[in-house]
């Protein structure tokens, strides 16, 4: 029998992988008698974003290397500006290309990168939502009870009737062991009472579960099945509740700052007063938002919310590390050396000609920081190859008259 509460559709088979990947951590913790699942979900977070490292690495170097590449890019734009036919489109797009390929970035792998964060963010809550349905050995929890309760005169009209309030929308369609274990995994401690009273004869098996579930659920104090909205509700206790309003704080408090820590890492270029506003704008709505969502999802996603803000921001600070102490000089060299012999062993452009699409003078820019100075200069130091030969021929002699000679072809050959 399948179990309802997986995720169905396209994200199915992401959700059933990633249900893969708790079930072993949580088995790994309770191999060594820790089977808490607030836990699994720390190791889960840290282990989903180690293996979307390479994809985080790419975008990271991406954002660091656009205000760095923008003034050529839009040397290029004015350069080609008000010509729409075919053939200027296409050399500009060519140039374009190259320009990238000198920084090393591919500006299609940002978008892979965010694409596979949505792909896996949304089968992600699945998982961690709907627990017992991914985890065989939560689930075992529920067993023996939800079995009895399958078989119990009136069960199936109680369950129905507060279904709704808990958020378990998959035994309104079916009544089956699967779907007790959904609502029953979603039940809050006056659920837990009122089902005993409500059926005396299953009162030791009730108590029985909701002692195992509440210790796996238990984290720092809080049930992580439970909502802080329903702890701010619901409880008398005043720690339960500042742990429940935490909770929310702590997840647009993590998000505002790994947002800063990236920010710092890649600095805007000068004259985007319009795109750095509206950027200011979503770095304050989205940590509010954060707020929001874990204040009325269960305490589980709030935990992964947080997790996830605070791997991303030391992920984000040790990849800016690691490209602060590159040589930045040598990787625009081995780049455009990559890309000359990618392009000649395709046939297209000589090496010449990508040297000199990919330089254009950004000198009399003003770049926004030093270091994009120095990456813009080493760029176009690179590819000046005209001014070194200059510098290398004695005056007077055969070799200058054959270079005034060459640099005469190569103007009309532009014009």
């Amino acid at each position: 029998m399948s179990l309802l509460t997986k995720s169905g559709g396209i994200l199915g088979p992401i959700a059933t992988v990633l249900g893969y990947i708790m079930s072993g951590i949580f088995a790994v913790l309770v191999a060594i008698h820790i089977p808490n699942i607030g836990l699994s979900i720390v190791l889960f977070t840290i282990v989903i974003y180690m293996l979307m490292l390479p994809l985080t690495y790419r975008q990271q170097k991406f954002s660091r290397m656009t205000p760095l590449m923008n003034p050529e890019l839009t040397a290029i734009r004015e350069k080609y500006k008000g010509k729409n036919d075919q053939a200027t489109m296409q050399r500009m797009n060519e140039e374009t290309q190259q320009v990238y390929a000198k920084y090393g970035v591919n500006p299609a792998g940002s978008c892979v990168q965010l694409v596979v964060q949505m792909l896996i963010l949304f089968p992600l809550y699945r998982v961690i939502m709907n627990i017992p349905a991914y985890v065989p050995q939560v689930k075992a929890v529920f067993t023996d009870l939800a079995s009895q309760l399958l078989n119990t005169s009136g069960a199936e009209k109680y369950l129905k009737e507060i279904a709704t309030s808990i958020q378990a929308t998959t035994i309104s369609k079916d009544f089956t062991q699967n779907t007790i274990i959904d609502t029953l995994y979603k039940f809050r401690p006056n659920n837990w009472t009122e089902l005993a009273s409500k059926f005396p004869d299953l009162k030791d098996v009730v108590s029985a579960t909701e002692g195992a579930i509440g210790k796996m659920n238990n984290f720092l104090g809080l049930n992580i099945a439970n909502t802080p909205m329903n702890y701010i509700k619901e409880h008398t206790s005043v720690w339960l509740v500042i742990g429940a309003i935490l909770i929310p704080v702590l997840a647009a408090l993590s998000q505002w700052v790994s947002v800063k820590v990236s920010m710092a890492g890649n600095p805007q270029p000068e004259g985007s007063d319009q795109m750095a506003g509206t950027m200011k704008t979503m770095n304050t709505i989205m940590p509010l938002m954060s707020a929001f969502f874990c204040l009325t999802l269960p305490v589980g996603m709030g935990i992964y919310w947080i997790m996830s803000a605070v791997v991303r921001m030391v992920q984000t600070i040790f990849i800016n590390k690691r490209l602060e102490n590159q040589d930045m000089e040598e990787i625009l060299r081995k780049n455009m050396e990559k890309n000359k012999k990618k392009m000649e062993k395709k046939g297209g452009a000589t090496g010449e000609q990508i040297a000199r699409n990919a330089s254009i003078n950004t000198r009399n820019v003003n770049p926004n920081t030093s270091r994009a100075k120095k990456m813009q200069q080493a760029s176009v130091g690179l590819d000046e190859n005209a001014v070194s030969r200059k510098a290398n021929i004695r005056p007077g002699s055969l070799a200058e008259k054959a270079n005034m000679v060459q640099e005469y072809n190569e103007k009309h050959r532009k014009k």
